[in-house]
């Protein structure tokens, strides 16, 4: 089974104004995401401007944290030496229609496929940053 989390020592993200709403619900435990307020497309990742439209009138709003794996890749190599694999890279579409770059967690590699429904879970690790990886939805 690949691990839950990865250990401490991997590069982490540095919050700042435009994320920190973001990174700020992880810590408790919502996914939040930006949503125009002119067309109502969902903006991930954050920005100043909907991608659909070009509005700034962006709101932060809470996710359901549920979807299905649209892609994924088993990583053998890592980038960095800290990460321990092998582990599940997947870009997740959430119920909402947006798209997530993470982590899947809690399973086999093997056992991953295309449309599986997942679940976010969350992993505090430092007293700033809590990482949403995906887990097989229960």
């Amino acid at each position: 089974m690949t691990l839950d989390v990865q250990p401490s020592g991997i590069p982490l993200p540095q919050p700042w104004s435009l994320t920190e709403p973001h990174w700020e619900g992880c810590r408790r435990g919502k996914l939040l995401v930006q949503r125009c307020e002119d067309c109502g497309h969902h903006v991930f990742i954050p920005q100043y401007a909907c991608t659909s439209c070009l509005s700034e009138r962006l709101e932060w709003v809470p996710s359901s944290g549920k979807g299905v794996v649209y892609s994924h890749t088993t990583v053998h190599r890592p980038q960095q030496p800290a990460f321990e694999t092998p582990y599940v890279c997947a870009i997740v579409e959430l119920d909402e229609g947006w798209h997530m770059l993470t982590n899947l967690v809690g399973l086999e590699p093997e056992d991953v496929r295309i449309g599986m429904r997942v679940e976010v879970a969350f992993h505090a690790v430092s007293d700033e940053v809590t990482l949403p990886y995906f887990r097989p939805a229960e």
